[in-house]
């Protein structure tokens, strides 16, 4: 099949995907820019989405080429609507250009308190690695065994492994405009994980992590629910700021291992949570000890006390010390949470701990104050 017909076949096919924001299908409405087709059969293009466009359009797109016959590959870049814009911008005075005058930024939108959510919690840390989407699937689980409605929502675009964790991988259905969240272990899901492919790498700038995380709050039938947790990535970014001006947190609990690095990380992550007004709950730190499941005595792998000094720092309490555990991790590949898989076990019972420790604490909470500015 010879470039051009192919590539009128690839248009045909964009054709048929339609943006329900304005009915218009994805070409017409001027969405994918630099379409470009090699001579085996690779399509690359660029997609542009604004902040009212649902994240899946990406998705459709690249899934309507792929079924093109002829093509051997699909590049999907994604660009904010108002970066792609472009173009140098000229000063209101002199008309001359002025290409470093960027536009006044919107103001940042304000939180809704959404009632059906129940109490709405931030699980975070200040850097990866610390098993903060391990504590976060477990408190969930534990929180369903103890019988409160729960819901997960995976909030780290970069690394969505609450799918895994949980044994799920189907795409979620939409019903009546809402997305439907998938149900394990007593607890609903929602995560990026679920929506786009497992390849799939997310390289993608703050209006869109908005986007999709404004989506997974509004737009996904939670239900009534009493607990809402948000898994986040690691960090300070666009994700955390996102949600706290999308929803109104009860609360943040901080993930953090004892050495004094992570502990370093972790504090600066609080301290982002008590500039926007969010309370921090408390510390679990994760990876605190071993126990030898022969001999049964504790061993103390890292350096001790790293997440009871950051307690102390912030004036808050330690919820929790988890216990590093062999097999623990081959479980969760298993889609199973330790507090489900082996109950009995030593993390298990720290994590059903912290389950009730987060319960007593968070009771009488009430939901942030809206931010007035984007912090600096």
């Amino acid at each position: 099949m010879s470039a051009p017909d192919l590539k009128a076949r690839v248009e045909q096919a964009l054709g048929g995907v339609r943006n329900p924001r304005n009915g218009r299908d994805v070409l017409a409405a001027s969405m994918v820019r630099d379409l470009d087709i090699d001579e085996t059969g690779g399509v690359s293009f660029t997609f542009v989405l604004t902040r009212d466009d649902p994240a899946s359009l990406a998705r459709q797109a690249r899934k309507a080429v792929e079924g093109v016959a002829g093509v051997s590959g699909v590049k999907v870049s994604i660009r904010d609507a108002a970066d792609a814009a472009g173009g140098p911008r000229r000063s209101p005075v002199s008309g001359t250009p002025a290409p470093h005058m960027p536009p006044a930024p919107p103001p940042p939108p304000t939180p809704d308190e959404i009632p059906g959510l129940g109490k709405v919690l931030a699980i975070s840390s200040g850097k990866g690695g610390v098993g903060k989407s391990t504590v976060s699937a477990n408190l969930a689980a534990a929180m369903a065994r103890a019988g409160h409605r729960v819901g997960l929502m995976d909030a780290d675009i970069y690394g969505p492994n609450i799918p895994r964790m949980f044994g799920r991988n189907e795409k979620p259905e939409v019903q009546g405009g809402k997305i439907q969240p998938l149900e394990a272990y007593g607890v609903k899901l929602m995560s990026l994980g679920l929506i786009v492919e497992r390849d799939a790498p997310a390289i993608w700038r703050g209006p869109i992590i908005m986007k999709i995380i404004q989506q997974f709050v509004r737009d996904v039938s939670w239900g009534q629910l009493d607990y809402f947790l948000v898994d986040l990535p690691p960090g300070t970014g666009d994700a955390q700021l996102s949600l706290t001006q999308i929803v109104r947190l009860h609360g943040a609990v901080i993930v953090t291992t004892p050495q004094e690095m992570a502990v370093g990380d972790s504090l600066r992550g609080a301290k982002m949570f008590e500039r926007v007004g969010v309370k921090v709950v408390g510390i679990v730190e994760n990876m605190s000890y071993f126990v030898c499941p022969d001999c049964h005595a504790r061993s103390e792998v890292f350096l001790a006390g790293g997440g009871g000094r950051l307690a102390a720092e912030l004036g808050v309490p330690l919820l929790a010390q988890i216990p590093l555990q062999a097999g623990m991790a081959e479980l969760a590949d298993r889609g199973q949470p330790i507090v489900v898989g082996e109950p009995d076990s030593p993390a298990a019972v720290a994590l059903t701990e912290l389950a009730r420790a987060v319960t007593t604490r968070v009771a009488g909470l009430s939901p942030a104050l809206p931010i007035t500015a984007t912090p600096r």
